[in-house]
């Protein structure tokens, strides 16, 4: 048996590299792989050559080192058995269920500081979205929604299907989705979505108005699409919160901020996983995070996200079907058999 491991070798291009399994050191384990979470946002950016090559490739994950320039390995979320132990490690971490911020690859070395053990209540396939629960955990800490207030949520991909989720549990006085694509406005809904509808071509305000008579309190950019963020602004009220979760690589994003945006104090604000806003620090920690994050899990439906699940072998193929057909698709896991 070789270790496989994803690599990202140029743009639309994903080959599986192949490669002894590594001996654990004094105080390192060997992880095997059960399946790993593709991110159809980021890594869809370095798929498709669209990331900045120079920046850091993630400075709170371990794994994850160097830049995002080809080739690379690239992932954060696998779920998989620790199979061996180090001299130094103890022999309780034997077998436990894990998960890691690691790269798609069969088998890995990793200390313990780095493993989340994974609760037992949760299965082995939900475990694999923990990343993605902790991102909307962390866009609900950063938009704090209040009682009684309208929130719209623009793309509902994974993370924003979970952010929608969190969402419908809080007391809002609406929530409304916008996605291009039927089946996730329909998981959106199902989700706990007051009404999820399909983007116009027309003033874009106008059909959340219709449903909400009025613009949202709060709005959440979650499509990675550039363009979205104007209409995200425009579909807020005066004095609303617009939290930008979306990460646009090297994607330009031209906004058009002559109009009311100045006038009605609309507040832009930047949400992202890797830190912990600093008005919050103080009574969250990451593992407080992760704790709320395994709750969710427990507690929502996500079954409906996973819709594909795919041997690493045909990594290419998973990339190609979240690029070409994303109508089809929503969570793809790949799988280690």
């Amino acid at each position: 048996m070789t270790a496989r491991t994803v690599m990202f070798t140029g743009p639309r291009s994903v080959t599986v590299e192949r490669s002894p399994i590594p001996e654990p050191g004094p105080n390192e384990v060997l992880v095997e792989t059960a399946v790993s979470a593709i991110s159809s946002g980021t890594e869809g950016l370095l798929y498709r050559d669209e990331a900045p090559t120079e920046l850091t490739a993630d400075e709170s994950i371990d794994a994850l080192d160097g830049d995002l320039s080809y080739p690379i390995a690239y992932g954060y979320a696998a779920v998989g058995h620790v199979r061996s132990v180090g001299a130094d490690i103890d022999s309780e971490w034997l077998d436990r269920r894990v998960f890691a911020y690691n790269p798609h690859e069969s088998h890995f070395l990793a200390t313990a500081a780095d493993l989340v053990p994974v609760p037992d209540n949760i299965s082995t396939s939900n475990a694999a979205l923990l990343a993605n629960m902790e991102t909307a955990v962390t866009f609900l800490l950063d938009g704090e929604p209040l009682l009684g207030e309208r929130a719209v949520v623009l793309g509902q991909g994974v993370v924003g299907l979970l952010t929608t989720g969190l969402l419908a549990r809080t007391p809002l006085e609406t929530l409304v989705t916008v996605d291009q694509h039927q089946n996730r406005r329909r998981l959106a809904e199902q989700l706990g979505a007051d009404r999820s509808i399909a983007p116009t071509d027309d003033e874009p305000t106008a059909a959340l108005e219709t449903i909400m008579d009025d613009r949202a309190d709060l709005t959440y950019e979650l499509t990675g699409c550039p363009d979205a963020l104007d209409n995200a602004i425009s579909m807020t009220s005066y004095a609303g919160r617009v939290i930008v979760g979306s990460w646009y690589g090297r994607k330009p994003v031209s906004l058009d901020l002559g109009g009311r945006f100045h006038r009605d104090r609309i507040d832009v604000r930047a949400s992202q996983v890797s830190t912990i806003a600093p008005r919050h620090r103080g009574r969250f920690t990451r593992e407080r995070r992760h704790e709320i994050a395994w709750r969710r899990l427990e507690q929502l439906d996500l079954e409906a996200l996973l819709t594909h699940r795919i041997p690493v072998e045909q990594a290419s193929e998973a990339y190609r079907l979240l690029d070409e057909r994303p109508s089809e698709a929503v969570q793809v896991l790949l799988t280690y058999d």
